[in-house]
């Protein structure tokens, strides 16, 4: 019964990538005046877009598939580091959900929004140690490296506008999520 739940909830990080994209191109479909190189996504969800409510009920849902994936990773976990990797993705979904409660205009947004990506690299970071003491230092390493390269590529560049650098962020954790979940078919982390 528990294998047969953790392969169910590990498709929940694959879901959560298929619902952030379809949530914010939905989003720029209905609201034309969006700007690639001028906006950030956030200003779909403020009150004066077309239907902001897709927008931040799509987040809150991508955030309520990323929780629901964490539990996938602390089941599949074999170490300390590795389990508090997946609770740095769980918070990592409560803060997505919260970008959704508080949109742009809202006191707590910019906090909130800052510290989704946050705790994406910290958890990409962990699971990347938990994955070196398992002895896979490949792709340990490889974790690791992008957990610190990305926040310091995000820094330097000047990007156009805050929806490139979110796109840019958003991909790190698409990158991390998809090479995870090619493990978890292996079922190179079932105990």
């Amino acid at each position: 019964m528990r294998f047969k739940i953790v392969g169910i909830l590990r498709y929940f990080g694959i879901l959560s990538i298929l619902s952030s994209w379809i949530t914010i191109i939905t989003s720029i479909l209905l609201n034309p005046w969006f700007k690639f190189a001028k906006n950030a996504f956030s200003d779909l969800g403020a009150s004066n877009a077309c239907m902001p409510w897709i927008f931040n009920y799509g987040l809150m849902i991508t955030g309520v598939l990323i929780i629901l994936y964490s539990f996938a990773q602390f089941l599949d976990s074999m170490n300390i580091l590795e389990y508090l990797g997946s609770g740095y993705t769980n918070v990592m979904g409560i803060f997505l959900m919260l970008i959704g409660l508080y949109p742009t205009g809202t006191y707590p947004h910019t906090f909130v929004s800052v510290w989704f990506f946050i705790q994406g690299d910290l958890a990409i970071a962990v699971w990347g140690l938990g994955l070196i003491i398992r002895r896979w230092y490949r792709l340990g390493l490889s974790y690791i490296t992008l957990a610190l390269i990305s926040p310091i590529i995000a820094y330097i560049i000047k990007w156009p506008s805050i929806a490139t650098l979110e796109v840019f962020g958003i991909l790190v954790l698409d990158i991390w999520i998809i090479t995870l979940f090619k493990i978890h078919l292996r079922g190179n982390l079932i105990r």
